[in-house]
Formats: C-alpha cells, sequence, structure tokens
C-alpha cells in the first residue's frame, strides 16, 4: 500500500468515489448509534483531524497521539488512551472494511464477541481465531487447528475488557509494547467469555494490500448495483 500512504494515513484510501476507508467507518458508526470515538494517531495527526472535522459528523472523538508509533505495535496505542476506553465498547483496526449489518449486530450482542467468518479460506498471515466449543480461546496470526478466519473487530462488554486492558497494561509496563494485543488477550481467555460471531459472506476485511483493495471496490460496487 506504499503509493497510497506516502502523504496520509492508509485509512484515508478512497473505496468509491469520494469516500475513504475511514470516512465510511465513521458514518457506519453514526449510523448504528454510536456517538464516542476514541482515535488513537500516528503519523498525520493533524490531517487526521482536520479531515474528521470536516466531515461534520455528529460524533464526539478523542484523539489519542502515539508518539512511538514506529517502534510500537497497536497494544501501546491501547495503553496510551486507556483512560479513554471503559467498559462495553467495541474495537477495530483503521484499514477495516465492513457493512452495516456487521457493525450492527456486533453493536446490538449482548456479549462480548469477535468478528469471524467460517465461509472464506483460512488465511495465511491474517489473525485466525481458535474456537473450543463455543467460546474462543486464542486469537493470532500463528493458529490452524479449531481455527477460523478472524477480522479485528471486537465487543467488549464489562468484566471481560476490563480484564484484557489489565493485561495490556501489565504488558505495556513491562516492556512489551511491540506485540500484539491478542496476545495479552489470549493469557486471560479462560478467565472470560468471548463468543465468535460469524459473518459468514458479508464484508468484513481489513484492507493490507492493494489486492484487498481491489477486492473491498469490487465488492461494494456490486452491492451497489445491486
Amino acid at each position: 500500500m506504499g503509493r497510497y500512504t506516502e502523504n496520509s494515513p492508509k485509512c484515508m484510501v478512497r473505496l468509491d468515489g469520494e469516500e475513504t476507508i475511514l470516512a465510511r467507518q465513521l458514518r457506519l458508526l453514526e449510523a448504528v448509534g454510536i456517538r464516542e470515538v476514541v482515535m488513537t494517531t500516528g503519523p498525520y495527526k493533524e490531517l487526521l483531524q482536520d479531515y474528521i472535522e470536516a466531515l461534520k459528523l455528529s460524533l464526539q472523538v478523542q484523539y489519542i497521539h502515539n508518539p512511538l508509533y514506529k517502534e510500537t505495535n497497536y497494544i501501546y496505542s491501547i495503553y496510551l488512551a486507556r483512560e479513554h476506553l471503559h467498559s462495553d465498547l467495541l474495537l477495530m483496526h483503521g484499514d477495516l472494511v465492513f457493512e452495516e449489518t456487521v457493525l450492527r449486530h456486533m453493536v446490538e450482542t449482548k456479549e462480548s464477541c469477535m468478528a469471524v467468518s467460517s465461509a472464506v479460506p483460512l488465511p495465511e498471515k491474517d489473525f485466525k481465531a481458535v474456537i473450543v466449543g463455543k467460546k474462543i480461546t486464542a486469537v493470532g496470526i500463528e493458529f490452524t487447528e479449531n481455527a477460523v478466519a478472524a477480522q479485528p473487530m471486537y465487543r467488549f462488554l464489562g468484566e471481560a475488557w476490563e480484564r484484557w486492558l489489565a493485561q495490556i497494561i501489565r504488558f505495556c509496563e513491562n516492556g512489551e509494547v511491540s506485540s500484539y494485543a491478542e496476545k495479552a488477550l489470549n493469557e486471560i481467555t479462560d478467565e472470560i467469555e468471548l463468543y465468535p460471531y460469524d459473518f459468514k459472506t458479508m464484508l468484513c476485511q481489513e484492507v493490507d494490500q492493494e489486492e484487498d483493495l481491489a477486492e473491498v471496490k469490487r465488492i461494494l460496487a456490486d452491492r451497489e448495483s445491486r
């Protein structure tokens, strides 16, 4: 995605017409009743803030800057934003493209869950969720047994989120700031109830490379034409 991110963050890549990944995310969050957003930033923080303000949405956006974005993973961004992240929240990556139905189902669920798909092939390098019984027991790129494709969209309620956040804080304060946040999650899955939300063939996909962008654009264009 290098040529798309030379002068702006990946979340500002255009999908169709003038709408970017970020604008689509925020528009759909607003549509399902979300009112408060905490956004962590790395490079181009001023550009992002100006862009979001120009969208004139009703969302209240709190910006948390990670000055060490080159050396850290998003576990550290969560750590920096920890005082603003309370129980009952939706957590997602900034390069995730999804349809409103997926988002609405996750927002309305009464249990902590992660977006997964049993209908797509198991990815080689992307997130996978291990499911034992009805619960998710591990999340990462390395798993294959009892695993399904997963996307970085979570709905966390109450104590489950507080336990994950406590582990994230412990990791970061011990210097583990470049790990996946899921490494911290995997240490407490036996203590919480985390369930898969299977979106199957609905759109919920990260844009990591140009092929992903082309695929997402094709899906959006096909659904719009219908």
